[in-house]
């Protein structure tokens, strides 16, 4: 069990380094990684945290409520979805799309990883 725990983590110290240095050099936006340089974690595991919430680009963000969207992130369906908590609005701007993609591509990887570990 260590083992695999130690492969996994190496499999994201691997994924953070290299979508930073994709992200100095210009050929990755930061906002489509799959890997948080905040939390030094994948995507779908913080995406959670008020840091993840944009009122200028609308990454988590229901303008007409004025009010940070909630995010469940389903690990055994694989699914990411937003939810405002006051009017119910769920994922509709182009800035919920990329989130919800990069979370997508967050928990492909992650189960990408354990999957090779375990083998």
């Amino acid at each position: 069990m260590a083992t695999i725990t130690l492969m996994t983590r190496t499999a994201l110290a691997d994924a953070l380094l290299a979508e930073d240095n994709a992200e100095d050099n210009g050929w990755l936006d930061a906002l489509d990684r799959m890997t948080c340089p905040a939390h030094r974690r994948w995507l779908h595991q913080c995406c959670h945290s008020d840091l993840h919430v944009s009122r200028v680009s609308g990454h988590r963000w229901c303008r007409p409520c004025g009010r940070a969207l909630e995010v469940a992130v389903d690990e055994v369906a694989r699914t990411i979805a937003l939810h405002c908590p006051t009017c119910g609005r769920g994922a509709r701007t182009r800035a919920d799309a990329q989130l919800v993609a990069a979370c997508e591509a967050s928990l492909t990887a992650s189960v990408t990883a354990r999957t090779r570990t375990a083998a």
